[in-house]
């Protein structure tokens, strides 16, 4: 196709994504690119201007609110859509969802009331007393905690959260970070508070940009200390400590959850 006057367009019902099916198997799927919209658009549509391709290509996003069948292209979820896209087009979707999600949750100031004029790709700024808002990003920690046996097998400390998608999926434990304290501070806590244990030695792993709707996720690796398992029943159902060859079912590749884990399984226990 004749990308000349054409516009990428990230189109959102809900959670999911509007995918343009590949023209042959085991393809990845794709945006939808074309010169108009894909979707009919509605007189209060609000449509936001997207950074361009390093191509030039402009991209557009909206959403919609209802999902009409129309041959060659499919809706899924967010998340899914990462087994699906090229990671540059799964990136870029993340960025459109937290930008819409911005967008609907701003529609007027929180000093005076009066509506929010957008000046520019990732600011508004209020119509009455000039006050001027961008994205918030929700920071969060997940750490992994490693631990060793009195016969020198290395274990990692895996829980489940209420609110995993899987049922049967063990995590890492993770949380968000407070007012006032450091990214350190914020592991300390989450895992005293989950788990009632201590860890030692909290190093910086790496981070992912989490869109549902606005986070970002800063990983650790740390060792156990001290304390006794004991799991906080608000938050958990259950958490153990685990060896290589006896894993419970772990998280998606997509999640930074996935990369502590699959880090550790390259090491060999010395």
């Amino acid at each position: 196709m004749d990308k000349e006057n054409c516009t990428y367009w990230f189109v959102f019902c809900g959670g999911s994504i509007m995918l343009k099916e590949p023209a042959r198997e085991g393809e990845p799927h794709t945006i939808p690119l074309s010169s108009e919209p894909p979707t009919e658009i509605k007189q209060w549509t609000s449509i936001l201007e997207l950074p361009n391709r390093t191509d030039g290509t402009p991209c557009k996003t909206y959403s919609i609110d209802s999902t009409t069948h129309i041959d060659g292209y499919i809706y899924v979820g967010l998340r899914e859509s990462f087994n699906r896209l090229e990671r540059n087009d799964y990136v870029a979707a993340g960025k459109a969802y937290e930008l819409l999600y911005w967008n609907m949750n701003t529609q007027y100031c929180g000093i005076c009331g009066a509506p929010m004029k957008r000046v520019t790709e990732i600011s508004k700024q209020c119509t009455n007393c000039g006050k001027e808002v961008w994205p918030q990003v929700a920071p969060a920690i997940i750490v992994r905690i490693l631990r060793r046996r009195d016969d020198g097998k290395e274990e990692i400390l895996l829980v489940h959260a209420r609110n995993f998608r899987r049922s049967e999926m063990y995590g890492l434990v993770a949380g968000f970070v407070e007012t006032g304290e450091t990214l350190e501070d914020c592991v300390r806590r989450e895992v005293m508070e989950e788990t009632h244990l201590r860890v030692k030695n909290i190093r910086y792993f790496g981070s992912q940009s989490w869109p549902y709707p606005s986070g970002v996720m800063i990983g650790f690796t740390a060792d156990y200390d001290s304390g006794d398992l004991s799991i906080q029943a608000e938050e958990l159902t259950n958490a153990g400590w685990f060896t290589k060859d006896k894993l419970p079912p772990i998280p998606d590749k997509m999640s930074i959850a996935r990369r502590l884990i699959d880090d550790w399984l390259k090491t060999e226990n010395v």
